[in-house]
C-alpha cells in the first residue's frame, strides 16, 4: 500500500488572483501585489471581500474587461477607442452619459455580434438533432 502525498496547498500569482476577483491588480494593496494566493485565500475573499477589495470593485479602477462590461461593449472596441487604461466607475458613468457616437457603434456591433453567436448556436444544435435522427450506415 502507498502513502498519500499531503495535499500542497494551490497558489496562484497576484495577476491571476486579481483577473479573478474582477479588479486592477495595480490598484491592489502592495501585500497583495508582492505576495502570492492560495486557492482558500481567493474564495474566502470572494465569500467575504476585505474593505480594499469591495472599495475596487465599487469604484475602480476596473480592468479593461470589467470596463468593457460595465460600457456594454468588447475590450476590442475599448481600444478601438482609445480607451486602454484602466477606468473608474465615475469615469464609466460619464461616458454613459456623454453617450458618444462611438459607444453606440460598439453597442451595436456587440449585440450583431451577440445575435450570431446565438443563431450559430442554434444551427449547430439543429444539425446535431439532424444527425442523430438520421439511420446509421445511410
Amino acid at each position: 500500500m502507498t502513502a498519500s502525498k499531503p495535499k500542497t496547498t494551490q497558489t496562484m500569482k497576484p495577476a491571476t488572483a486579481a483577473k479573478k476577483l474582477g479588479v486592477f491588480l495595480g490598484a491592489t494593496p502592495a501585500e497583495f501585489q508582492e505576495g502570492v494566493v492560495s486557492r482558500d485565500e481567493l474564495n474566502a475573499m470572494q465569500a467575504d471581500p476585505p474593505q480594499w477589495l469591495a472599495d475596487l470593485r465599487r469604484n475602480g479602477p476596473h480592468p479593461r474587461p470589467v470596463v468593457a462590461a460595465k460600457l456594454g461593449v468588447s475590450v476590442s472596441g475599448l481600444l478601438r477607442n482609445g480607451l486602454g487604461e484602466p477606468l473608474t466607475t465615475d469615469e464609466i458613468e460619464a461616458i454613459k452619459t456623454e453617450n458618444p457616437r462611438w459607444l453606440q457603434l460598439e453597442r451595436d456591433t456587440q449585440a450583431e455580434v451577440r445575435k450570431e453567436t446565438v443563431r450559430i448556436k442554434e444551427k449547430q444544435a439543429a444539425d446535431a438533432v439532424r444527425r442523430a435522427a438520421k439511420p446509421q450506415g445511410e
